[in-house]
């Protein structure tokens, strides 16, 4: 099991992080037992002391790209999760929904109907970034720009566009409050976090592009490493003549099911073969976790003290200390 910290309480039981929780999770739905009420105590003491510790704000705006052109592995859901629990930390945060089918948007309870300033807007007719960004009303120090419907036929209209690549790159960087402490002051962005569609086609480029760090979340199932390799050698090629700044600095597992061998296996081959790029922190498989988008919030509102909160928020913190691998 993944395990970063642990507290032991008087019932000689080990509390470990969230995703450990999750394997136990069904033996503690009666509170009215020492033992649950020990459990619950120290989830709550860990809940309340990830969102209360300090945590230092980057000297310089970290643009992040989330991408991975496998469905299903969690990306959305990564994206808006960490969003959240970053800004819960004091960050400040901005959410590029890149993806047609607007799911960030979604889950960040941000209006995202066809006519509303949007990423389409900013890629195709030159919107700057200031000018379609949102300020979330539900979550703090968060912003959004917003994916409609019409961003399904952008990569059409910007083939025969000029540096049509480099259209996000030249909006994020335009942007005023995207920058160093010393050039732009305390308001700046302390992260861009880029939620790209299940492709690699001219949507994802343009993040690639934009971006200096990638972020890779890999399902803890038996076909995770499948198209891997593309996306891989799409990444090289990107910084062999597009954006030699980008790097992969981050990988993260996600849907881990603590109880099957076949979970702990795929988290074992990913951490021998990338090494300490991926997070000592894992994502359960978590039923909150996918509630929480049709309620229109993140599993960090929706739920704040079950084992998928309190996984983000720790990854959250693991990114934030971690700074940009050299």
């Amino acid at each position: 099991m993944v395990s970063r910290e642990t507290s032991t309480n008087d019932t000689g039981y080990v509390v470990r992080t969230a995703a450990d929780l999750a394997e136990r999770s069904q033996s503690f739905q009666d509170d009215t037992t020492p033992l649950a009420r020990a459990v619950e105590h120290s989830v709550r003491a860990r809940s309340q002391a990830l969102r209360t510790d300090g945590m230092q704000r980057p000297d310089r705006t970290r643009v992040m790209v989330v991408a991975n052109q496998k469905g299903g592995v969690g990306k959305t859901t990564t994206t808006v999760n960490l969003a959240a629990a970053l800004g819960q930390l004091g960050q400040r945060v901005l959410v590029i929904d890149l993806d047609p089918q607007g799911n960030a948007s979604t889950a960040l309870a941000v209006d995202h109907h066809r006519g509303v300033p949007s990423t389409y807007d900013m890629l195709v007719d030159g919107s700057t970034l200031a000018e379609v960004a949102t300020e979330s009303e539900e979550l703090a120090n968060l912003w959004v720009v917003p994916a409609t419907i019409d961003l399904a036929g952008a990569e059409i209209e910007l083939v025969s566009v000029v540096a049509r690549e480099s259209r996000l790159h030249k909006a994020i960087h335009g942007h005023p409050l995207v920058g160093s402490l010393a050039d732009v002051g305390e308001d700046r962005f302390d992260y861009v976090l880029i939620d790209c569609p299940p492709s690699l086609g001219l949507l994802t480029l343009n993040a690639l592009v934009a971006g200096e760090e990638m972020l890779i979340p890999i399902q803890a199932e038996y076909y995770a490493l499948e198209g891997l390799g593309q996306l891989l050698e799409t990444v090289d090629m990107v910084k062999q003549h597009l954006n030699s700044r980008l790097t992969v600095s981050t990988i993260l597992i996600t849907m881990y099911d603590a109880r099957t061998r076949l979970a702990a296996g795929v988290a074992d081959e990913v951490r021998e073969h990338f090494g300490d790029t991926v997070l000592k922190t894992s994502i359960p498989r978590s039923v909150r976790v996918s509630e929480a988008p049709s309620y229109g919030q993140t599993v960090i509102t929706y739920d704040p003290v079950s084992p998928g909160a309190l996984s983000y928020l720790e990854a959250a913190r693991e990114i934030a200390t971690r700074g940009i691998k050299a």
